[in-house]
């Protein structure tokens, strides 16, 4: 093969090699920009995330219907409680408590500045105002036990007095007679009047839980206002969009430039 030939083969090789090249970056800048649109993604995801809070008020309205967890075809479900004790608040005092801490439990909040006494102020008013309407609307808030409800707390108990009686007449050696004695047991009451001395207790019962409720719910308020502390959510986002914008834009660097080496220097007779 003749130098010229040598020459125009090594020539259409270093074309080929430097086409290889060029197409190569082309995919290399391709991926690069849909890493950047994935971490873009990301970043607008984590941030959604951060400051999304339906999440977490659909787990307090959950909780203030008394509704448990269970496995519902082996997905975690909200449901209803089996003992109605467990439903504190009637429909009208859960609405009035979401509809309140919806105003403070929501992202403007999170991305506010608040310094401590601030915080202190506004809970304690929030507090003393969220009481106050609860003990004002108490007949309202609080879920009332139903008829049925009365009238199966009134059988249970008598149920279980008839057990008891049956239980002493057999440690006492005597005949037991079911009927008769749960004869005896209603005739010794006044439905009406033992009837109404259940629903006050029951109603007692749910008041008892007064305090713990405003407790729960203010603690639920406070945490919130913690996050906007000194205005540190705000500035957790800001550092983390930061830190993935710097990130990102090492990866936008230049490729580097092709040698301006001449190959054709090699030839050249010295």
């Amino acid at each position: 093969m003749t130098p010229q030939e040598e020459e125009a083969e090594y020539l259409e090789n270093q074309a080929k090699q430097i086409q290889a090249a060029q197409a190569n970056m082309g995919v290399q800048q391709a991926q690069q920009q849909q890493q950047a649109v994935a971490m873009r993604q990301e970043d607008v995801s984590m941030v959604k995330d951060q400051l999304d809070l339906s999440e977490e008020l659909e787990r307090i309205n959950n909780l203030l219907r008394g509704n448990v967890i269970r496995e519902v075809d082996g997905v975690a479900t909200w449901v209803a409680p089996s003992d109605p004790e467990m439903e504190v608040l009637s429909e009208y005092g859960i609405h009035l408590i979401m509809n309140t801490i919806t105003f403070y439990i929501n992202k403007n909040t999170l991305l506010s500045n608040y310094d401590e006494q601030t915080i202190n102020d506004k809970m304690e008013d929030f507090a003393g105002d969220l009481a106050d309407t609860i003990f004002m609307e108490y007949e309202k808030v609080f879920q009332y036990p139903s008829p049925e409800q009365v009238e199966a707390k009134l059988l249970e108990r008598l149920t279980r007095k008839q057990k008891e009686q049956i239980s002493t007449n057999k440690l006492m050696g005597e005949p037991s007679d079911e009927k008769q004695i749960w004869k005896n047991l209603v005739l010794e009451i006044n439905p009406t009047v033992e009837k109404l001395k259940i629903k006050e207790q029951l109603i007692k019962n749910k008041l008892k839980r007064f305090m713990l409720l405003i407790r729960v719910v203010q603690d639920a308020v406070h945490s919130t206002y913690l996050r906007a502390w000194k205005g540190q959510e705000r500035t957790t986002l800001r550092q983390h969009i930061h830190i993935s914008e710097s990130r990102g834009g090492n990866q936008y660097q230049q490729p580097s430039q092709p040698s301006r080496i001449n190959p054709l220097n090699f030839f050249r007779p010295k």
